[in-house]
């Protein structure tokens, strides 16, 4: 009964910002099962992304930098973007800016969620270790996820000109998001906290933003203002 308890608070927080993020697509929202379909892909992908960085580690070494960049954040943002740009970004439900997020949201907390579960069954952990892993750790994959996402939205509907830039920052923006966040979080230092937490506000308030942007370039935005006015 114990271990059910943990699992599930394990897996709460993936499925509340999950239910958050999908809740705050205003005009189209995306079907359920395509949702769940790439949050399931998030899962899948934990074991390749455990293999490489286990032969990167073994490889190159674990320094912080090298860690936190290239085998932490480089291995994980990379895998979630190739998955993302092969199989959802030319589907016909990726329709609007804002899809983009939801489903690099969504494959963003299918591997924080199994990550968080594998630390709660490996590592002793306390309603408090459960709940800071909540703040932090998950809540970063997510408004990591919310970068790539928008970026992608913005490349789904931008002219050819700009489609390899936007592409590009899908990638290297949340990877660096990711690797100063890892390097914080691996530094060993005691004012680690001083670092993370205004991190962590930036990274909300931005994330909002674009939350925010994506819905106001919605395509459904202006359907519906027309029919307003028909009305």
């Amino acid at each position: 009964m114990l271990l059910f308890s943990i699992l599930m608070a394990a897996v709460a927080p993936g499925i509340s910002l999950l239910t958050y993020f999908y809740l705050k697509d205003r005009y189209e929202a995306e079907p359920i099962h395509m949702v769940i379909r790439v949050f399931l892909m998030g899962v899948l992908i934990v074991l390749p992304i455990l293999v490489i960085q286990r032969g990167l580690l073994l490889w190159l070494g674990d320094g912080p930098i090298l860690f936190s960049f290239t085998i932490s954040a480089g291995v994980e943002e990379l895998m979630k973007w190739f998955v993302l740009y092969h199989i959802i970004y030319n589907h016909t439900e990726f329709d609007e800016p804002y899809d983009g997020i939801v489903y690099a949201v969504a494959i963003s907390l299918g591997f924080a969620t199994v990550e968080n579960v594998l630390y709660a069954i490996y590592q002793p952990m306390s309603v408090g270790s459960l709940l800071i892993r909540a703040l932090l750790p998950v809540s970063g994959h997510a408004l990591f996820g919310v970068t790539m996402g928008y970026y992608l939205g913005k490349a789904k509907f931008a002219a050819p000109s700009k489609l390899k830039r936007f592409l590009l920052l899908a990638a290297a923006v949340p990877l660096l998001e990711h690797g100063i966040y890892d390097y914080i979080i691996g530094s060993g230092s005691t004012y680690w906290v001083w670092f993370i937490v205004p991190l962590m506000i930036f990274l909300w308030i931005k994330g909002v933003r674009k939350i925010n942007r994506a819905n106001a370039r919605s395509p459904f935005r202006l359907m519906g203002h027309e029919e307003e006015i028909k009305l």
